[in-house]
């Protein structure tokens, strides 16, 4: 096959793909890029070069030299930190996303670009979402990533380009710290947890949300990739959700593991803005129906895999 590269290879997603991507396919065949130097496992086990995937030159001799066949595009800017710089989060998001495109048209690329939960607003039907419904995004990150999703689309119609992604939830994982996602207080969790034994949540108890393990994130990610164009009516983006989580919920969880643990609230009011425009529980049918999705671990999977990673 083809060779594989990774944009934002050192992000949360990334630095999880990365290690699995290689596993699969061999160190040699997977090229793991990010706009800085990696000191890790993966600049260590294969090929790591630095990037900057707004660079579309760049990002085109990167795909000539190594024989690209499919893009891993995962440099982004996410929610919190998005909000904090509007201008950049839309740069970033958006440039980098274009220059990729760019390339796998003219190099015969297939790109996978993450989307998420974040395109959806507070017109969105919050329990079950549809695959299709009102997306009204009211961040930068989702407004981004609902553009990206019909560039993606637009790309594929226009010049043929095998665009394909997903809708993740709130990712959790011990594998990198968090990247400034609303949704982060379900991995700073653990880590308080295991360091602490008490954590300080930037969202209120009752605050439900859909999340899922990194484990089943990165399986998605590769099954997309893997699946049957003739059997995909959707692209760009697929819902997926594996778990619906409230701090309260995820606490009463640790707690049976660590009995210790406290949790205290101290509530961040543009997260928990952005928190409460986003849905309760997604439909994932679609991408059970069109390529067999179907996550392996619930709350209490993830959960004693977490600390038992942690500690």
């Amino acid at each position: 096959m083809n060779n594989i590269l990774v944009t934002g290879a050192g992000g949360q997603l990334g630095s999880s793909l990365v290690p699995k991507l290689r596993d699969l396919y061999g160190n040699s065949q997977v090229i793991a890029t990010d706009i800085r130097q990696l000191d890790s496992e993966i600049a260590e086990s294969g090929c790591f070069e630095l990037l900057d995937a707004t660079d579309a030159e760049a990002v085109g001799e990167a795909v000539e030299s190594h024989q690209v066949g499919l893009i891993y595009h995962l440099a982004a800017i996410l929610s919190a930190t998005g909000e904090r710089d509007p201008r950049h989060a839309w740069r970033i998001n958006m440039s980098s996303l274009e220059a990729v495109l760019e390339v796998a048209r003219h190099q015969g690329c297939a790109v996978f670009t993450p989307s998420s939960i974040g395109v959806f607003g507070s017109g969105t039907p919050k329990d079950l979402t549809p695959q299709d419904t009102v997306m009204q995004p009211t961040t930068m990150y989702g407004i981004t990533k609902l553009a990206g999703e019909l560039l993606c689309n637009y790309y594929h119609r226009k010049f043929g380009v095998d665009t394909r992604g997903v809708r993740y939830p709130g990712l959790i994982s011990h594998g990198a710290p968090p990247g400034g996602g609303t949704t982060d207080w379900a991995v700073d969790i653990f880590y308080s947890a295991v360091e602490d034994g008490h954590y300080d949540c930037f969202l209120g108890p009752d605050t439900k949300l859909d999340m899922m393990y990194m484990p089943d994130a990165v399986s998605a990610a590769i099954a997309v990739m893997e699946a049957d164009q003739d059997a995909l009516e959707h692209r760009n983006a697929f819902n997926l959700t594996a778990m619906q989580l409230t701090p309260e919920m995820l606490s009463a969880e640790i707690q049976k593991h660590l009995p210790g643990f406290t949790i205290d609230y101290d509530i961040d009011p543009v997260r928990q803005a952005i928190a409460d425009s986003w849905p309760d529980r997604i439909d994932d049918e679609a991408a059970r129906k069109e390529w067999g999705w179907e996550p392996l671990f619930d709350i209490e999977s993830m959960t004693k895999d977490m600390l038992g990673h942690l500690k």
